[in-house]
This record gives C-alpha cells, structure tokens and sequence, in this order.
C-alpha cells in the first residue's frame, strides 16, 4: 500500500482506498475549531456566501481564548461576534469566559477530538492533535467558514518525513526541548508541507504531554502536520474522554518518505531558541551571560499540569530574581483548578510570581506581558519572531519550563539541574 499514517487517515476521510503525496482530495471533518480572533472573520466569511446553518453544531468548536476576559472595545466586540454565532445556529462546543482555556489544550482535555479524527482550525497551531494520532491542521478563516457549513475541506496529500526516536530524555528536559533541537536540525522550512511522522522505540518514553508540545510545534519547521503513532498512553489518554470512539490508523512498514532523521533522546539537552527564529536553537548552558526581564510559562505549547508541576518543582521555596517578572499561565481552568488544589498556585504567588487566567494573551504580544524595546523575555510559547511579544526591538527566547522557571530564579537564562 506504500501509505503512512497521515496518508491512511486522509484517505478513510476521503472515502478512498489510497491517496498518494501531491494528490488533490476533499475529506470529511470531524472538527471545525475557531478562536476568538480567528472566527468572527469566518462568520463574515460564512454569511457572505449565504450560509445559513452549520453542517453539524456538534462538529464546531469556538473558543474564546486571545483576547478573554475582554482586553479592550475590539475584543470585546469580536469576542460578541462569536456568541452571537454560536447562540444563533445552537454550536455545542462553544467555551466563553469561566469555561474556556486555551483551545490546543481544551479540545484534547474535552474528548473533543480523538485518535483517527481529520480537523482543521483557524489557528495555525491545530497540529497539536497529533499527539492523539490525528490528521490536525490549521486553515484560514475563509477554508474555516466553508468547513463550519459544508463538514469538508480541499487537501493536497503531504509527503512525509519519518523522525525515529531513541533512548529516553534527561530529567531536566522535555517534549520541548525535542521539538526546538527538531527544528534547529530542520530549519522553518525544512519539513514545508510535510508531514512529520514521529516512530521508533523513543515514542514510549514521550508523555501525552510531550507529545502534543512537539505535535504544536511542527508548524515551526513548516510542516502541514505532525504525528504519532497510537500505543498505550494514547490509549489510556483517551479511554473514557472522547464523545467518539478513537480509530486506530498504522503506517505501511513499506511507507515512503522524503527522508529520515534519526534522534536520540538521551542526547538531548535543554534547549533555547534565540531570537528572532525558533530554528536559532542553541544549548540553554551556552546563553547564560543573557540577562533577561520576564519569564512566562503557559500557552498552547506548554501550558499543561505536567508543565506547572516541572515549574512548580523548581519555584517552591525560592524567589524570582528581583527586576524579572515571572508570568505563570495555566492553559485551561481544569489546570488552573488542579494548580490551586495541589498548592502550586501559593507556592508561585510567595516566589513573587503572577498567576493569570488560561489565555494566549501574551504568546501573540495581545496583553497580559507586553515587551518594551530592549527587554528580553525567556518564555515557552512557541514563536519568536520579530515583536512578536511586544515591541520590535524586543527579545524572545524560547524554552521549556524547567529551563523558564529556574531563569526566572537567577535572573539570567539557566540550564535546569537534571534532578
């Protein structure tokens, strides 16, 4: 059959026997997923064309996770746009403020999507489902409002490269710093719609956790998707959370990809990606003359319990370094529950630390840690393009939590301790 993973789950979707890298397919969804930002362009979009009803009101999901609690008039308006659609055509998977966490979290937490699901969502960084062994991608708004009407979207077959892991990482390091060496060896346009096809006895190793940090940030080396193979954490994850039943999907042990690159985990050392690319990756032991001004731990990327509890293991019984401004963002308000019932929460609160509500608020310079020229921050979102926090003559550096919260301590970009 000569098909890998991501090619096997198109092709169940497309209601054909095989698909081949480079073919034009039209596949059903089972997800359509908008923000905050990214949805009220697609309800305009969607009335323009003359829709008037969603395929499915259960296969839509919209979270409000940028700009909430409301930043501003804008905000507040855009954020309306999308109630007022949801109300309007009865979207069952709508989270507003109080419900809502950041969407790449949220879904996954939810069951709303499952291992085997084709989605697609106005974010760029919808790879995260991956993890779940899923075909996830982000679209633009306009691909957004025909999938919400139509329950199908145009793809052309990627082709694949296959990422075999090995060994098991270090105590100081994470699916994170995977995932920035990954990019450093490929570049931001080196798996350009591609998909990475992540295999070999390494994968068992990985947490779910680790694997949706890598799977989001696929995108960053350019890559249409990313993806794992499902296996026993996968399905202890999902037994029990899903509304559907996962669909389990194999590569052909004949599959064909572009390339193969070969990673051993046990080399793996914690990771930062310098300015002003997530490819500039560098050993965090090499950067620690690189005094810095603010530290957040959140985002889509690693926002999870897993991660408030690596940083919550190096915070406790320490202060953050005067003049850092250390901003700690639990991606969903079940994290953020779990961090104030296991004591987190104090303990970042009597380091010196802000605690903020789940929000993507600063990841995307919105609000919430805002850079000024010159300022440098160390934070585990996922870009660090120019400005991309704030202002242009701004640095962002990115990292993994235990690498964040032990910088956020010195004040200076610190390798972690492998404890």
């Amino acid at each position: 059959m000569k098909m890998t993973l991501t090619q096997k789950i198109l092709a169940a979707h497309a209601g054909l026997d095989r698909v081949t890298a480079g073919q034009l397919i039209k596949a059903r969804l089972d997800t359509v997923l908008g923000n905050d930002i990214t949805t009220p362009v697609a309800v305009n979009e969607f009335e323009k064309a003359g829709f008037d009803r969603v395929f499915d009101p259960d296969r839509v999901a919209i979270v409000l996770d940028h700009f909430v609690p409301n930043k501003d008039i804008k905000a507040a308006e855009q954020a309306k746009r999308c109630r007022d659609f949801a109300r309007c055509h009865g979207v069952t998977h709508f989270y507003d403020v109080g419900k809502a966490g950041i969407e790449h979290a949220l879904l996954p937490e939810q069951g709303i999507v499952t291992s085997g699901d084709c989605v697609i969502g106005a974010d760029s960084h919808t790879c995260t489902y991956g993890a779940l062994s899923a075909f996830s991608t982000g679209v633009g708004s306009t691909d957004m409002a025909a999938a919400m009407a139509t329950g199908e979207a145009w793809f052309k077959v990627p082709s694949a490269i296959k990422v075999e892991l090995a060994g098991k990482l270090k105590k100081n390091c994470s699916g994170k710093d995977v995932i920035l060496t990954l990019i450093g060896i490929t570049g931001v346009d080196g798996a350009l719609y591609k998909s990475l096809e992540f295999s070999g006895e390494g994968v068992s190793s990985l947490s779910m956790d680790d694997r949706f940090c890598i799977c989001n940030m696929c995108i960053e080396a350019g890559a249409k998707n990313g993806i794992f193979p499902f296996d026993e954490k996968t399905a202890e994850y999902v037994k029990g959370r899903g509304e559907r039943e996962p669909k389990i999907f194999e590569a052909d042990e004949d599959a064909e990809y572009e390339s193969v690159i070969k990673l051993d985990l046990g080399s793996i050392v914690p990771t930062v990606s310098c300015p002003h690319l997530p490819s500039n990756a560098r050993p965090a032991r090499e950067l620690s003359d690189i005094k810095i001004d603010q530290v957040v731990i959140g985002s889509c990327t690693n926002g999870r319990l897993s991660d408030m509890a690596a940083a919550y293991g190096i915070i406790k019984g320490n202060k953050i370094k005067d003049g850092v401004r250390c901003i700690i963002i639990p991606a969903t308000q079940d994290v953020y529950l779990q961090c104030v019932e296991r004591g987190y929460t104090a303990e970042f609160i009597k380091a010196g630390a802000v605690v903020s509500t789940p929000t993507c608020g600063p990841c995307l310079g919105g609000y919430m840690g805002i850079l000024a020229a010159g300022e440098r921050c160390v934070s585990t979102t996922n870009r660090n393009f120019v400005g991309r926090m704030g202002h242009v003559k701004s640095e962002v550096y990115l990292a993994s939590p235990q690498t964040a919260a032990a910088s956020a301590i010195t004040g200076y970009i610190t390798e972690p301790e492998e404890v």
